[in-house]
């Protein structure tokens, strides 16, 4: 029954704010652990996910860290802070906007995290927002630390998606494309990025 009242405020949150959840679905599996997959597993480290939705990639994450990992989740909506803070009491659930990232991270005694996270709708956001939200992750993320997110297959060639992919490359040395999750609904990849 959790799993059918998770999926129900999901979609709820989705209709109600589609600026602001711009999924179908919650992520799948696969989705969940290759996103998860750039978190320091061996060692205590910081990490940081924008927009974790019903914290399908939370519990990825999860799996993967150090038992003294420090976990933060960044959500706007307030029907998720209220979900995430119920389904999982071992997240540190912070309410905001990822605008705001270094002061919501600083209001927490965090300055510096080593892996960013994010399920934002990239493409549903202005240029302005992009950037502002872009520049707050470089601001707190630790030289060599890496900042994932993910796009749906079939908009790779819009221009929103182009216009995103563009920031990408302008705000990180390196900036690596996976393979697309065939096993998402809908098909997915991340892209993987890092100053070096």
């Amino acid at each position: 029954m959790t799993a059918a009242r998770d999926l129900l405020t999901f979609v709820s949150s989705a209709v109600r704010s589609p600026g602001v959840i711009g999924a179908v679905a919650p992520s799948g599996r696969a989705l969940c652990d290759l996103l998860a997959s750039v978190a320091p597993a061996d060692v205590p480290s910081t990490v940081v996910e924008l927009g974790p939705g019903t914290g399908v990639v939370s519990q990825a994450l999860r799996r993967r860290l150090h038992p003294d990992a420090r976990h933060v989740a960044i959500e706007l909506d307030r029907s998720m802070v209220a979900l995430l803070q119920r389904n999982l009491p071992w997240l540190e659930v912070v309410p905001g906007d990822a605008k705001d990232l270094q002061k919501l991270l600083a209001d927490v005694g965090i300055d510096r995290v080593d892996a960013i996270v994010s399920g934002l709708p990239w493409t549903l956001f202005s240029r302005e927002a992009q950037r502002a939200i872009m520049d707050q992750v470089n601001r707190v993320l630790v030289p060599g630390g890496v900042f994932t997110t993910f796009a749906y297959a079939h908009v790779m060639n819009l221009p929103t998606q182009r216009r995103f992919r563009e920031l990408l490359q302008e705000s990180f040395d390196e900036v690596r494309v996976t393979p697309i999750v065939w096993r998402n609904v809908p098909p997915a990849l991340a892209y993987q990025c890092r100053n070096v």
